[in-house]
């Protein structure tokens, strides 16, 4: 068959024995190549494929060097003394929303950027040199794996070329069928039925006229021996613009770059990281704020804009079915989660309201606040220093006005919030489960089957191993052996360890620098604040110690944040999952773990350990025996207000532990 023609896979139980074994392919250990590919097999058991890139390697080679038969590995290979396929350059046809190639005809499914080498500088041009070897190798591939490739040049910079990528309809069954999409065979023809609120609510939805509703169907997963099943009306608008970029793009990742004896490099994404290509992503229909002039666009970016990003429309209900149709069910399920959360928060949000209210109308007839600024009953008690030398004596109203500002939160309001969020959460959940479930059953996500999931091509690259799998007794490549994976977890789990004690020991500093610095703030930031008599009262020890030390904590929080993120992703990819959802699953847990011992530390700190190790007056607690616990004068206002609001005169040195 044509050499452009892609490979047609079928699969096979993993009992039967293998007829051919291609270890670079996506579908290793589940799909076989029919015999009509007549594929060289060239690859043994023990070749490495590898998706780095060597930044040492300087060798120049020719334009029409010949590739040998292992240089594709994949679904095609080139044939010993067979030419290297290359990618055919047209002249720019002045349509600027055009989604087409210059026929007008083929679609563009992706666009890969790249800096023209004969441009450079002849100081570069051996890296520029090795670089453009390794794009012609991977653009070979893509060719070769049935991909059509069409280069421009940018008629801004001369340097800048695209190559527009389009997967034809015999590639696109074909992946279809190995990623197990879902696809329509038969319109739905059960009845729903139609809320009788609709007449109120319709004002809140997306016009009708402009986003249509979606027709449903039943389906299943595509079989390219099956089509005559499935409802195909229109080739070009039977797969979506986000199913063909997917498959695009799992191709892209999988399509070799490089041969080096018997190790194979391949993927998009190293080539990206190494310059090789300066950008690759699939295009967007229209500008988000334009309609489009090509009368073949859909504009169906334009229309989420309209009638769901503009902030006009931020009354209306999201078009969750166009969200998926133009970005997928995981774009779609995350908005549609996100839209979930905030109309429970309105709730939410309503009670808190009025809680706060409540709070700020009572904080003038709170009894704690009229005692505390009551001259005769906190005017008259004199509190301790708050430090051994320093510090001065110093009388309890003098605090009036920040409990006031306490009792707005801290009231019978906040009690009645705290036991209405206790009861929300839990409904918040119920209910979610519940609109997942129906939106699984809308967009028939139900019956995914985790292995169906094909692995990542950087799981695929390390299968160097033979492992006897236990449910199917088949022996299968994977990446490590068994000790092997204890230790890569061991490096994993110990590392995310190693983190959350380095935040419990930046809480720790941060409490030592408080008591640190409120020492030295007691005793020269009141001399020193003599001159500004205006923001004398606003100017304290205790306001400057909380600022500063909030300012730091807030800087580690953030600066341990953005380091442990890189780490989490470099130990996720030393775990080396099998597939996306366990990668994203890894690497969830790790930053949920660190995060919420990161942002939630101080919180804990204060709720569950602040104020619990205390002295008293005339034995107050020490921090590395040098720094007074900050919550002995605390315990002072618990100590002194039980016995002044019975009249009682008391020394606060006589005052001893209850």
């Amino acid at each position: 068959h044509s050499s452009r023609s892609p490979c047609r896979l079928r699969a096979v139980p993993l009992r039967l024995p293998w007829t051919c074994r291609i270890t670079a392919t996506p579908l290793d250990r589940l799909l076989c190549c029919e015999s009509v590919c007549q594929l060289p097999l060239t690859m043994s058991e023990h070749e490495i494929l590898e998706m780095d890139s060597d930044p040492g390697d300087t060798e120049l080679v020719d334009e029409e060097q010949l590739y040998s038969q292992d240089f594709l590995t994949t679904y095609a290979a080139v044939r010993e003394g067979e030419g290297m396929f290359k990618t055919e350059m047209t002249e720019f046809n002045n349509e600027t929303d055009s989604l087409f190639f210059v026929d007008g005809k083929r679609r563009i499914d992706f666009v890969l950027v790249y800096e023209d080498e004969e441009k450079k500088e002849y100081e570069k041009r051996q890296v520029h040199q090795r670089r453009k070897r390794k794009r012609e190798y991977f653009e070979a591939s893509l060719i070769k794996m049935g991909l059509e490739l069409e280069g421009v040049r940018s008629v801004v910079d001369e340097k800048i070329i695209f190559v527009k990528v389009h997967a034809p309809w015999d590639v696109l069954c074909t992946y279809a069928e190995v990623l197990h999409i879902k696809l329509p065979i038969e319109a739905n023809d059960l009845a729903s039925k139609e809320s009788p609120f609709n007449c109120f609510t319709k004002c809140f939805y997306p016009s009708e006229e402009l986003i249509k509703p979606e027709a449903e169907y039943f389906t299943a997963p595509f079989e390219k021996d099956r089509i005559e099943y499935f409802h195909v009306t229109d080739r070009d608008t039977f797969f979506t613009p986000s199913m063909r970029s997917r498959m695009v793009y799992y191709i892209l990742s999988r399509a070799p770059y490089e041969v080096r004896g018997k190790i194979t490099k391949f993927g998009i994404t190293k080539l990206l990281d190494g310059g090789v290509y300066k950008a690759a992503y699939p295009l967007h229909d229209c500008r988000f704020n334009v309609k489009s002039e090509d009368k073949n666009c859909p504009n169906e970016r334009y229309l989420l804009y309209k009638e769901w990003a503009h902030p006009l429309s931020f009354y209306k209900m999201q078009p969750l079915d166009l969200i998926r149709k133009y970005y997928g069910e995981k774009i779609s399920i995350y908005f549609a989660w996100l839209g979930f959360y905030t109309k429970m928060l309105a709730f939410a949000a309503v009670v808190g309201l009025g809680c706060f209210i409540y709070g700020y109308q009572t904080q003038e007839t709170s009894m704690w606040s009229q005692e505390v600024c009551d001259p005769n009953i906190g005017g008259s008690i004199i509190m301790c220093p708050q430090c051994d030398q320093e510090c001065a004596y110093w009388r309890l109203n003098s605090t009036c006005e920040s409990s006031k500002k306490l009792c707005i939160f801290d009231s019978f309001g906040t009690l009645v919030f705290a036991i209405f969020m206790a009861i929300w959460v839990t409904l918040f959940l119920e209910f979610w489960k519940r609109y997942q479930a129906q939106l699984e059953y809308e967009w028939d996500t139900v019956e995914f089957l985790e292995q169906e999931e094909q692995p990542r091509p950087e799981y695929e690259a390390k299968c160097v191993h033979d492992r006897v799998n236990p449910i199917t007794k088949v022996t299968e490549k994977v990446p490590f052996t068994k000790c092997g994976k204890c230790l890569r977890m061991s490096c994993g789990i110990g590392t995310v360890l190693f983190w959350i004690l380095l935040i419990i020991a930046s809480v720790v500093g941060i409490i030592v620098y408080r008591l640190a610095v409120f020492f030295a703030f007691s005793a020269k930031l009141r001399k020193a604040t003599k001159e500004l008599e205006p923001f004398r009262e606003y100017v304290t020890p205790q306001n400057a110690t909380t600022v500063t030390a909030s300012l730091i904590s807030f800087v580690i929080i953030m600066v341990l944040n953005i380091v442990y993120e890189k780490v989490a992703i470099w130990i996720t990819d030393f775990e080396l999952p099998r597939t996306q959802t366990e990668y994203e699953n890894s690497l969830t847990m790790k930053m949920f773990l660190f995060q919420f011992v990161n942002y939630y530390s101080s919180c804990f700190y204060i709720a569950f350990f602040k104020g619990k190790i205390v002295g008293y007056p005339g034995d107050p607690v020490y921090w590395l025996g040098r720094y007074r616990n900050e919550e002995v004068s605390r315990v002072f206002n618990s100590l002194f207000l039980p016995f002044q609001s019975h009249g009682g005169q008391v020394n606060c040195v006589d005052i001893l532990p209850i």
